[in-house]
């Protein structure tokens, strides 16, 4: 018994020392796995907190991108409207008609300036354009006529029927701009002027759809046929296009009129 006992005491005084440096090592190795998790956790927060700013340096430069891009739209269609600006209709011997789109008024205005300002005006209205652009066109209607021999008023009523006064209005059928010529037609006349592109420039649009209007006119002798093959519409009953045209330059006649009899009253 007394072996027994003495034995169990050695095993006891051997054991000791490794279950000691057992439990040792593994709060040893738990502290390792702390000190781990808590290192990973830092580096996920540094992450999380990197790609936070990142998102947030993201939106900021999209936000400045829009902005910059509202403020280009802003500025292009203001340079829209200055580039509508009229040319110096004294070129033929009337007023110029000023950048704001309005005439100015008073006892210098002539009878051809006060009557331009009036067909502005009420285009602008009917057709709920800007006052610049209203003036623009008028002023180049009449320039274009006083050069070619064409009435201004059939030309702004080609422009109404055509494009609506829009300057920049293509069809499927590759007709541009505001009185909608098609180039290939007339590349003869767009040599001189800037080419096709050209077409979606007031002043040149306007000056070609004028030499087309002259020479069917002059060609054909009949203002009516002449109206229909601008159109390429030779063949439509009725003539249903010229028909369009003329009212809408009957409806700009009594303004021109009206226009021409204040100029009298008041002189």
């Amino acid at each position: 018994m007394a072996n027994v006992a003495v034995q169990q005491s050695a095993l006891a005084s051997s054991s000791s020392p490794r279950l000691l440096f057992a439990l040792a090592a593994y709060r040893m190795h738990a502290r390792q796995r702390q000190s781990l998790e808590a290192r990973r956790t830092k580096m996920k927060a540094t992450c999380i907190a990197r790609v936070y700013s990142a998102a947030k340096a993201g939106l900021a430069l999209l936000g400045l991108a829009a902005v910059f891009s509202f403020t280009l739209l802003a500025l292009d269609r203001e340079a829209l409207l200055k580039g509508l600006a009229p040319l110096p209709a004294d070129l033929f011997g009337a007023p110029s008609i000023t950048a704001a789109g309005a005439i100015q008024g008073g006892a210098s205005e002539t009878l051809l300036s006060r009557e331009q300002r009036a067909l502005a005006e009420f285009i602008a209205k009917r057709y709920r354009i800007a006052n610049t652009a209203a003036a623009s066109f008028v002023s180049l209607a009449y320039r274009a006529g006083e050069e070619h021999s064409v009435d201004p008023l059939l030309i702004l009523a080609v422009m109404a029927v055509e494009s609506r006064y829009n300057p920049v209005a293509e069809s499927v059928m590759g007709a541009k701009g505001l009185m909608q010529i098609i180039p290939k037609f007339h590349l003869d006349k767009l040599g001189d002027l800037g080419g096709e592109q050209a077409l979606l420039e007031p002043e040149v649009n306007i000056e070609v759809g004028t030499q087309i209007l002259r020479e069917y006119t002059r060609r054909f002798g009949d203002p009516e046929f002449a109206l229909q093959m601008y159109a390429g519409a030779v063949d439509e009953p009725g003539s249903q296009y010229a028909a369009k045209v003329m009212a809408e330059k009957a409806r700009l006649e009594p303004v021109r009129q009206k226009a021409r009899k204040g100029s009298e009253q008041s002189a």
